[in-house]
């Protein structure tokens, strides 16, 4: 007698639908369709991930423009007097200080004006 795939084939196809779960039409209940959904969404979520990083940093960059501009700087100096100053915070923290803790932002901007202002003295 040959062997059959049966109950293996069940489970693998019940593996699929599991994932497939909540998409519309064939794409959740068509077992060729879930299998091209699935690939191309992982091939979507792969890609967003890196994406995701990309948008963080881009808003951390403008929120931190923003307050650093408050103080009478660009973010460009900023950045550039952080790295004398040798203050190694990075964009998120930051740009959460700025938000949360405007009192020691404000510290990190004397700061870095007193690096740039020695640094201008020095030249």
């Amino acid at each position: 007698m040959r062997t059959r795939k049966g109950a293996a084939r069940n489970q693998a196809k019940k593996r699929l639908f599991k994932r497939a779960k909540g998409f519309r039409g064939g794409r959740g209940s068509l077992i060729r369709t879930v299998k091209e959904t699935l690939l191309r969404s992982g091939a979507y979520a792969f890609r967003d991930r890196r994406v995701r990083k990309r948008e963080f940093r881009k808003l951390w960059i403008i929120r931190i423009n923003a307050a650093v501009q408050q103080h009478g700087l660009r973010y460009s100096e900023f950045i550039y007097g952080l790295k004398k100053a040798n203050i190694g915070l990075d964009r998120k923290s930051l740009s959460e200080m700025a938000i949360y803790d405007a009192a020691g932002f404000k510290d990190v901007c004397d700061k870095v004006k007193e690096a740039l202002a020695s640094e201008t003295v020095a030249a």
